[in-house]
């Protein structure tokens, strides 16, 4: 099977995790982090999964899944210990249009879910289509040496940097040039360095009348400030 990859904005998107165990509880906190509204099914829930709960972070349904469980949902993940109920918590999200990804049942998913590096906005998503989630995950892990917390902190400045260039109005390829420049000097290296002053001297360089370096703070990153998704003994389908 061919997969589509997309990152899917989910900011206060209704989110359904069926399910109360380990498995749903690394879900959940995916989730959170990427602001989804979630909501959980399940008998008996973890103790983190409980603290959400109480803490107002995450609605509690009920203990068995209903198809009014699905009202308003964007998205579903079964995560259940129960086959079965996977797949009926699949085919009634399948029979409203809503996808879902069903633990461990690539026959009940309409998506899967990837091993995902993490660097503050930068994010290297690793699949394999499903063929071999522990491969991927030994991929993203390959990875972390490559990518370090350093982009993070970069994509953070240039964030900034091009909403005050396109604040100019300068043409779409004077834009294109500018930002280019940028990417392929060597600032990136100076974030990786923690060379401030050589980071400062760039953009004063290198950024166009009417943007001035000194309107912008460059934070250089802490050692081991990287984050990632998908850690060992990870959920993803890969």
């Amino acid at each position: 099977m061919a997969y589509y990859p997309v990152f899917l904005d989910l900011e206060g998107a209704p989110v359904l995790v069926a399910g109360g165990g380990r498995v749903a509880e690394r879900k959940v906190e995916a989730l959170l982090r990427r602001g989804a509204g979630v909501r959980v099914v399940a008998k008996t829930l973890t103790g983190r999964l409980r603290a959400w709960v109480d803490e107002g972070k995450v609605r509690l349904l009920g203990e068995a899944f209903a198809e009014e469980h699905l009202d308003g949902v964007r998205l579903v993940f079964a995560a259940t210990d129960d086959r079965a109920l996977n797949r009926r918590v699949s085919e009634s999200a399948r029979g409203r249009g809503i996808w879902v990804n069903a633990v461990d049942q690539p026959e009940d998913c309409d998506f899967i879910v990837p091993a995902v590096l993490t660097r503050g906005a930068l994010q290297v998503a690793v699949s394999t289509s499903g063929k071999s989630p522990a491969f991927a995950a030994r991929i993203r892990k390959e990875l972390e040496a490559r990518f370090g917390p350093e982009y993070g902190a970069f994509l953070e400045l240039m964030g900034r940097v091009r909403q005050a260039v396109l604040s100019l109005g300068l043409g779409q390829e004077e834009n294109r040039r500018i930002f280019a420049d940028l990417v392929n000097s060597d600032l990136l290296d100076a974030f990786g360095r923690g060379d401030e002053e050589r980071a400062r001297s760039l953009l004063v360089e290198m950024l166009p009348a009417g943007v001035s370096a000194d309107a912008f703070r460059i934070e250089m990153p802490r050692h081991g400030a990287g984050n990632k998704e998908t850690p060992k003994n990870s959920v993803a389908d890969g």
